[in-house]
């Protein structure tokens, strides 16, 4: 295989990790959702964590595109 096309499928592959983190931040967000409407009460409460887990999710997302972005051009 040449090793253009080597890092072409590295990239590719290294950027599935970022279809998890879209998940991951469906499920974040849902899960608060479904908390707000079970408890409205707690909206202060759970204000914090849900930026927490928010950030923790997409920084996953980062991760795997920058490792991509370096198996593509380094």
């Amino acid at each position: 295989m040449e090793l253009e096309a080597a890092k072409f499928v590295g990239a590719g592959l290294a950027a599935i990790g970022m279809i998890g983190a879209g998940i991951g931040v469906g499920n974040v967000w849902s899960s608060y959702i479904t908390a707000l409407a079970r408890n409205p009460a707690a909206k202060d409460d759970i204000g914090a964590n849900i930026w927490i887990g928010f950030a923790v999710t997409e920084a996953i997302a980062l991760f795997a595109l920058i490792v991509a972005l370096i198996s593509l051009f380094g």
